[in-house]
């Protein structure tokens, strides 16, 4: 978390989600983001991408959507996300970007890219189980398997 005075902030609800038709192979990113009363829904895909990367994509794009800092509550199903933001990263950085056994670490574009985002606001990491009736993860993962419906029928995606 960022050292950003949260009391005096709005919370922003994130639900973010990433599919793939086979891992690697198509795969789509969903978000649902709700402030307020206010909501929004952001979606896409890739072609040749892996589960991990889209489950990365789902949360960046939903930061970059946010106009101006804030507390945001990122809820993910990916352990992958969560542990990476509040238990690997530290770790990744001091080591320039490698693991505990020196490899370098898988989707360090991704990673970085959502590290700055991340400073950008105060975030809270929420694991949520997946496929377990979790309102906003359901329509989170809705909306990555869109993302790759969209793709596979030649839509435009990002």
């Amino acid at each position: 978390m960022t050292k950003i005075d949260s009391s005096r902030q709005r919370t922003v609800e994130i639900y973010a989600d990433g599919a793939c038709k086979g891992n690697p192979g198509p795969g789509g990113w969903g978000a649902w983001i709700h402030y307020d009363g206010h909501e929004k829904e952001l979606f896409g895909g890739e072609m040749d991408t892996t589960n991990n990367r889209m489950e990365l994509t789902a949360v960046i794009r939903a930061l970059e959507a946010l106009k101006r800092s804030c507390h945001a509550r990122v809820f993910t199903d990916s352990v992958y996300v969560q542990k990476g933001m509040t238990e690997w990263i530290s770790g990744w950085k001091a080591r320039n970007w490698r693991t505990s056994d020196k490899k370098p670490v898988k989707n360090d574009d991704l990673w970085r890219l959502l590290d700055g985002l991340a400073q950008q606001h105060t975030v809270e990491w929420v694991w949520v189980k997946g496929h377990a009736g979790n309102a906003g993860n359901e329509r989170a993962d809705m909306l990555a398997n869109k993302g790759v419906e969209q793709l596979m029928q030649g839509g435009v995606a990002s």
